[in-house]
């Protein structure tokens, strides 16, 4: 089986290699708490859509997919997004900053509790 060369090809396979060393952490239930607190997609407050998981930090700039990092966002929203920076996203897009980096802090310390590792919580 011949190697595929192509860019798209790299960098797929680049990914990959960086994914398989990181650890992801984010459950089911955690994924179904940050969807309930939010009440819609993080950053434009859409609620008639379906909801993806998007990183706050891209995975390309080291993010993982963990409860801090993740906020749940629209397909238009986390595809406009892509990997950009969470805050200079929001200013380009003219969404608030503010209220966004509020509603995550708040959530976050809504949902804590939840963020303990299995392994933390047997020692």
């Amino acid at each position: 089986m011949a190697l595929d060369r192509s860019r798209a090809a790299r960098a797929a396979r680049k990914r990959k290699r960086r994914m398989d060393n990181v650890d992801h952490d984010l459950t089911e239930q955690q994924w179904d708490a940050l969807k309930s607190a939010w009440g819609g997609c993080a950053y434009c407050g859409a609620t008639d859509r379906p909801l993806q998981r998007d990183c706050v930090t891209a995975l390309s700039r080291g993010g993982r997919y963990t409860l801090s990092n993740i906020a749940p966002a629209c397909a238009s929203c986390n595809a406009s997004k892509s990997n950009d920076e969470v805050t200079s996203w929001l200013r380009r897009k003219r969404l608030s900053e503010r209220d966004f980096l509020t509603k995550h802090i708040e959530v976050q310390a809504a949902l804590a509790s939840m963020d303990a590792a299995p392994e933390d919580l047997n020692q």
